[in-house]
């Protein structure tokens, strides 16, 4: 057998699919193995590159057999199905990462730390919570609606309101409010927890001191950056950090002419949302600041309308957050 150059796993629960290619492109290794021989397969292999979808726990494996002398990549999925060249299954699916993997243009996804997936997961579960306590305050509205009690969209207001109304319900009303009522102040409860949690964190990270001396950048938007980006050198310039994060025009060009369509919208949808979040409270600030990014802002503002300009301060944060952490430098505030 000649000898393995290129690796495609297709990542699952319980059943991996393995495909490898020598150096002239030709399979040479097709095998299905269980989790529990993924390890000892790849270890018996000569180092080579390893491709991988970025999906559940492919940053784990990528670290685990980076410690094998090999060198795993991580794709986006979208990325690797135009080289499916059959109908979809597992062995199809590894001959496709294992292609996609050996394109010299392939953008691949960082490799996380432990560190960084361990910082992350504070900020999911902090989503999670506040995903949670939305649909609790929205459940509070819509069951005091039934007995004709309608409260504001304000969250403020039926926290406020909520015990009050429900003292005229029948029992079993009054205790189910009551039930969401102490739910929602757990939630809140652990919210605040972890929110106390991240701000500890920024303290003692200095990359992200250095990011939140961006305006619009918040402990938020920094320690997810820190979290998700690792090496902005992975990043060629701060524009291909901005369209990673989906926060640059789709083209929909031909013939010479150039058609700019909405923003791509790819990358963390997360990230992306915390810079769009605190763009709007540069927007909302820039009147009361005469500085060059403040008259930028407005200038934006005034030609593009109100959400084109949150695009460009988000697209513009990211750019500047990309050269801070790229060449390891504080923020020159003009």
């Amino acid at each position: 057998m000649e000898q393995v150059t290129t690796v495609g796993i297709d990542l699952a629960k319980r059943v991996f699919a393995l495909h490898g290619a020598d150096g002239a492109g030709r399979a040479v290794l097709r095998r299905t193995l269980r989790r529990d021989q993924v390890m000892e397969a790849v270890a018996a292999l000569p180092p080579c590159v390893i491709g991988m979808e970025a999906g559940s726990g492919a940053h784990e494996w990528a670290r685990r057999f980076r410690t094998l002398g090999h060198t795993p990549k991580l794709m986006a999925a979208k990325f690797v199905a135009p080289y499916r060249r059959n109908g979809k299954n597992d062995g199809n699916d590894a001959e496709a990462i294992c292609e996609a993997v050996s394109r010299p243009g392939m953008r691949f996804v960082p490799i996380k730390s432990l560190e960084q997936q361990a910082l992350l997961s504070l900020h999911r579960v902090r989503q999670g919570f506040i995903a949670e306590r939305t649909g609790t305050i929205n459940r509070l509205r819509g069951l005091l609606t039934e007995f004709g009690v309608v409260l504001p969209l304000r969250s403020v207001i039926v926290r406020r309101d909520a015990s009050k109304a429900a003292e005229a319900l029948p029992g079993l009303a009054r205790r189910a409010i009551d039930d969401l009522l102490a739910h929602l102040r757990v939630l809140d409860e652990r919210i605040a927890a972890y929110d106390r949690e991240l701000e500890a964190q920024a303290r003692g990270c200095e990359p992200a001191q250095r990011l939140m001396k961006i305006r619009g950048v918040g402990t938020l938007s920094a320690l997810a950056i820190v979290a998700t980006v690792g090496d902005a050198r992975d990043f060629k310039s701060g524009r291909q950090f901005a369209a990673w994060l989906g926060l640059t025009p789709r083209q929909h060009s031909s013939g010479g002419k150039s058609r700019l369509g909405h923003i791509t919208k790819r990358g963390d949808a997360y990230l992306r949302c915390l810079l769009v979040q605190g763009a709007r409270s540069v927007l909302h600030t820039a009147t009361r600041h005469a500085d060059r990014m403040s008259r930028w802002v407005q200038g934006v503002e005034t030609r593009r309308g109100y959400h084109r300009a949150l695009v460009a301060i988000a697209s513009k944060n990211a750019r500047i957050a990309w050269a801070l952490l790229s060449r390891n430098e504080e923020l020159r505030i003009e």
